[in-house]
């Protein structure tokens, strides 16, 4: 909660409960913490720090995929070329043929220029296309990788997989087979395209921000999207339990905050969250805490059975794009750096837990400062751990089993946007629907008349 105090600061009411302060949960404590403001207007904005094109790329997997490859699932990366990344960003979904026996055979003559000679009768009317033979190296490099990696992959761009687009998939999973499989969820996929043409939204420029801060520029940083340089990686793929991916919040090289990424109640975790905490916690301190080069980022992590070692899934933007899920980004931005740590972060303008002071007295001021040294003292005994929230069984995301996940991208955009809209965008995209098949009824009944 938010709330405007007498002396111009903003108070903001976190919510801190041991696992979750969901709706249902009856035994909550609530933490003032004071940030005073210069501007008594309300808060409009999350006061997140810039985010930089350094930083977003810093967070691309072929960046720290090779700091952390050790504790990754195993993956090949490939390079993708200009002509495959127009391929992508085509309309319409053409895909090669992968039968072996219907390929023609392919051969570039020291000419630079592919042709081919196929073995079946040339006289076709309908010859195949065979969009892959702009990017030739990259398709057949796509099938080595799958053969390498046991025969089944799941795709990734830089930043994001593909999940969005599993429904149009034959397995309805990131199964791919085959590089056409790879190539049906790449072009499917809202997520893709949005690495693909707006990776750098909202972001500023490097120059525009002190190097200390969010890691310093990178020594090359791309201008635009078209300058990026675009990885398809390919990790062998495996079956994930859902229950044992987590998301992790790092501010100031500091471990704030555990959550669940699925958002369904599992019982079997409430037992576990002072193991899942420990295991995650020294995962951090010794492969990230140090290395990672941004003081503040997200990163995901999956701890399978027997639950004793810790994989790193990706590594995501300290950014309002980022899915807090179980937290809000308000609550992340707000809670209390330990000491130690650079409290003073940029996304909270005041140092937390700092209180403005009226006017008083030189012997009160002494008197309270003598009084937080002692309890300082008391507070350097207790170690920080990070808060580690989990679904309950009576919390209200363990019942959103009728709205499937990325289910608002199984529809074109348009029914979205008027469904979205109330009962007025949704009426007129009815009628307008109504008069494209009214005209197509009149266009076929001219068509037979004549």
């Amino acid at each position: 909660m938010v709330s405007l105090k007498e002396d111009g600061s903003v108070a903001f009411t976190r919510v801190e409960q041991s696992e979750s302060p969901k709706a249902g949960d009856t035994e909550l404590t609530d933490k003032i913490v004071d940030f005073n403001l210069e501007s008594h207007e309300p808060l409009t904005s999350l006061p997140f720090p810039p985010v930089t094109r350094s930083h977003v790329l810093r967070c691309s997997y072929h960046y720290w995929h090779e700091l952390y490859r050790a504790s990754t699932p195993k993956a090949r990366l490939i390079p993708l070329t200009s002509a495959f990344l127009d391929y992508l960003r085509e309309d319409g979904i053409v895909l090669p043929d992968d039968d072996a026996d219907n390929q023609p055979v392919w051969s570039d003559n020291d000419s630079g220029v592919y042709s081919a000679d196929r073995t079946d009768d040339d006289s076709d009317d309908e010859a195949l296309l065979d969009p892959s033979a702009n990017f030739r190296e990259i398709h057949i490099r796509i099938k080595e990788v799958i053969a390498e990696l046991g025969g089944k992959v799941a795709p990734k761009l830089n930043w994001s997989a593909p999940k969005d687009a599993t429904w149009i998939s034959t397995t309805n999973s990131m199964e791919c087979r085959a590089p056409s499989d790879v190539y049906l969820l790449l072009k499917s996929s809202d997520f893709v395209t949005h690495d693909l043409e707006y990776a750098f939204d909202d972001c500023v420029e490097d120059r525009d921000v002190p190097e200390a801060q969010m890691g310093g520029p990178m020594s090359t940083t791309p201008e635009a999207t078209h300058d990026i340089p675009y990885t398809l990686v390919l990790r062998k793929y495996i079956t994930l339990n859902p229950s044992v991916e987590f998301r992790c919040f790092v501010r100031c090289r500091t471990l704030l905050g555990i959550c669940q990424r699925d958002l369904n109640h599992f019982d079997f975790l409430f037992p576990m969250a002072e193991q899942i905490r420990s295991r995650i916690q020294s995962f951090f301190d010794e492969k990230l805490r140090e290395t990672f080069p941004d003081e503040s980022f997200v990163f995901d992590v999956y701890i399978p059975p027997p639950h004793k070692r810790v994989w790193l899934i990706d590594i995501n933007p300290w950014a309002p794009r980022t899915d807090p899920l179980l937290f809000s980004w308000l609550e992340i931005l707000t809670m209390e750096v330990p000491d130690g740590s650079d409290a003073s972060d940029a996304s909270v303008g005041k140092p937390v837990g700092v209180e403005q002071r009226g006017k008083e007295s030189a012997e009160e001021i002494e008197d309270e400062d003598e009084d937080e040294d002692e309890d300082e003292d008391e507070d350097e005994d207790i170690p920080f751990l990070p808060e580690v929230r989990l679904i309950k069984k009576d919390d209200p995301e363990a019942y959103g089993f009728n709205t499937p996940q990325y289910s608002a991208h199984k529809l074109p955009k348009d029914v979205v946007d008027a469904s979205t809209g109330g009962p007025g965008p949704l009426r007129e995209f009815a009628n307008h629907w109504k008069e494209i098949l009214a005209r197509q009824d009149n266009e076929g009944e001219q068509e037979e008349e004549d």
